[in-house]
């Protein structure tokens, strides 16, 4: 039974190893659910990452999964980011295809109807200071209520030349 247990116990470890190397550009990741399935204007997600080398530069990009239930072709988002001062350093309306003209899905998908994005924000961007930072997404569509995304978030990645 010993031999059992501690052989799992390695598996365990071996595999968190595994998966945790495989990305090694990532400094941050999250995503917000929205449980009832939809985004609604006003929830505006906001992640804080830290910032502790700002001789390196780093992408920034935001997280989208939808369904089919998405209506539209495209998602426009405004990004916002600030310092821990509150000091807004970027903020810029974007927009991004999730469907084809043709109402087939971009995306990855991995369970039945949902995909997942993941759309460039900044690239090689180097923050002044290091310290804390926010990025928060606001949904910035002609409804008020984006039935169909599950879920945004955010990735800092450092930028590797």
């Amino acid at each position: 039974m010993f031999v059992v247990r501690r052989l799992i116990f390695l598996l365990i470890i071996l595999a968190t190893t595994t998966l945790t190397s495989c990305d090694e550009k990532r400094l941050y990741e999250d995503n917000v659910e929205f449980k009832d399935r939809y985004w609604l204007v006003s929830n505006e997600p906001s992640f804080e990452f830290m910032i502790a080398d700002s001789a390196q530069a780093y992408n920034l990009y935001y997280n989208v999964r939808n369904s089919l239930d998405y209506r539209w072709d495209r998602i426009f988002v405004t990004y916002v980011l600030t310092d821990s001062a509150g000091n807004e350093l970027a903020k810029k309306l974007v927009y991004n295809d999730l469907f084809d003209p043709a109402g087939r899905p971009y995306g990855e998908s991995g369970l039945g109807d949902l995909y997942d994005h993941q759309f460039p924000l900044l690239a090689n961007y180097r923050f002044e200071h290091a310290g804390k930072y926010s990025l928060r997404l606001i949904q910035f569509s002609r409804q008020d209520t984006l039935r169909g995304v599950l879920a945004v978030g955010a990735r800092v990645e450092r930028a590797i030349n």
